[in-house]
């Protein structure tokens, strides 16, 4: 999307939060100059700052899920698998949009030095993918049952400067940066012995480095940082960083995660405020007013995309949703994006996320209202078109799970949902019992305000699918 100068003046005065970031989206105060609109350095750092913004997240949400001295719950120390073992509840406040349908096996690593070994064990017919992200927040690759079968399989991941012998039965995936998130999924019913069966895939998976591979290793304790912010989340931490904290940690970054051969054009252009592969950040050549202004108003820039996305996003029933996720090659605004909104997001063959925050769509859409009854109707032969499995969840205005009488924060087909005469299938949402009779299909609100969100793993690619358009979510209807 090419953002104008006159579409930032207007978004960056005008851009009122989207539902997901209120309080931290907000308007801009004061008019952006027409002499700042016509200097070649502010666009200059406005592109260094969103092209940056990525490897600068993924850097603090590193810190902060690996500085623990043993896995422990959502974090483990570097180099080490975290393992979810069951679904949070309405009291889960460790991130927003929990989900209720995969436990996440999970971990950092730093493979600048020497590689790292992953074993996945063999998981039958069970879905799961194991996605990996480079620093700039990439899918490199993803091992699953999508791309590579649910046969045991071990894994070299290599940093890219890397050139050495792996053992036999050991593939290469050789990343493009020092710096790679594990970021796996495995799909769970939630009953207790479903549990136990996905607790012992992720006991049996490993992740060691490769000169202790085939040993009885034991990984050392992580060293704490009493320094790291662990209470606020990464992106209020990213968003307050002032521009030279900002750039002087970026320039550090880039040491150990290169540029693509891709980005060199552009790359060349950010010598001009001091940034330049390999070096130490130049701050004397960043104007005091640029550093003053140009984090909020890059923010205000990904904002205003999300806004008036350019077919980034797709808005139709009501439901908003990218297909644009996991690899981004030169569209560095919308990868800034999906880390400002989404941080991990899959690539769209493995995973789409539609959400709802109103009725209907269209003009005379209205907020959800928990007061209010809603149906969705999936016609005879159309429910979601997957190959590994949907779900609709249920959040509050600031995407939680909402306590409900019967815990049920998710509606899927493993609650058996009951069909129509006519072969279609209604999901009803809305804060009371719709009876007895269809509790089934019943997805609780609460009282107030809420959203939801679609998960759609391993959509089909063949007609009808939602990754050509040529399959659409009904709208969920106000009734009654």
């Amino acid at each position: 999307m090419n953002i104008t100068r006159r579409a930032l003046s207007q978004g960056a005065l005008g851009l009122t939060a989207v539902s997901m970031f209120a309080g931290q989206a907000h308007a801009l105060e004061g008019a952006i100059s027409d002499e700042l609109l016509d200097r070649a350095d502010f666009w200059t750092a406005l592109e260094a700052y969103t092209y940056a913004y990525p490897l600068v997240t993924m850097e603090y949400t590193r810190r902060v899920t690996s500085n623990v001295a043993k896995p422990a719950g959502t974090k483990a120390p570097m180099g080490q698998l975290a393992r979810l073992r069951q679904y949070p509840n309405a009291s889960f406040r460790d991130v927003t949009a929990p989900n209720a349908d995969t436990l996440y096996t999970y971990g950092f690593l730093e493979v600048t030095e020497e590689p790292y070994v992953l074993s996945l064990p063999a998981l039958g017919d069970r879905y799961a993918l194991f996605p990996m992200l480079d620093g700039w927040t990439d899918v490199f690759e993803v091992p699953g049952k999508r791309t590579t079968g649910t046969e045991a399989q071990t894994y070299a991941i290599t940093g890219p400067g890397w050139t050495g012998t792996l053992p036999d039965g050991v593939t290469e995936l050789k990343s493009p940066t020092g710096l790679v998130w594990i970021l796996g999924r495995i799909y769970c019913t939630g009953t207790p012995e479903d549990y136990a069966a996905v607790h012992k895939l992720q006991d049996e998976m490993t992740l060691v480095p490769l000169s202790a591979y085939g040993t009885d290793y034991t990984p050392p304790e992580g060293k704490i940082d009493t320094s790291i912010d662990m209470k606020t989340p990464v992106r209020d931490q990213v968003n307050a960083l002032s521009a030279v904290e900002f750039f002087t940690l970026f320039c550090e970054l880039l040491k150990t995660n290169p540029p693509t051969a891709a980005d060199s054009a552009l790359v060349e252009k950010f010598a001009a405020i001091g940034i330049v592969p390999g070096q130490d950040f130049d701050a004397s050549k960043l104007d005091v007013i640029l550093q003053k202004r140009l984090p909020q108003l890059a923010f205000a820039r990904m904002m205003l995309h999300f806004k008036a996305g350019d077919g980034d996003f797709e808005d139709i029933n009501g439901w908003s949703y990218s297909t644009k996720t996991g690899l981004y090659g030169t569209d560095y605004l919308q990868r800034a994006l999906i880390t400002a909104i989404g941080l991990g997001a899959n690539r769209p063959q493995d995973a789409v996320y539609p959400v709802s925050t109103k009725s209907g769509g269209g003009v005379l859409a209205r907020a959800y209202k928990g007061s209010e009854k809603y149906v969705i109707t999936f016609p005879k032969g159309q429910l979601p078109p997957v190959d590994g499995f949907w779900s609709i969840t249920m959040y509050d205005a600031q995407y939680y799970f909402v306590k409900n009488p019967i815990s049920r924060y998710s509606i899927s087909p493993r609650q058996d949902l009951k069909t129509n005469a006519d072969g279609s299938t209604d999901i009803y949402i809305q804060n009371e019992s719709p009876g007895k009779d269809k509790e089934s299909n019943w997805l609780p609100a609460p009282e107030g305000k809420f959203i939801l969100m679609m998960r759609l793993y391993w959509p089909k690619e063949a007609n009808p699918s939602i990754l050509d358009g040529s399959w659409s979510i009904p709208p969920a209807r106000k009734v009654g």
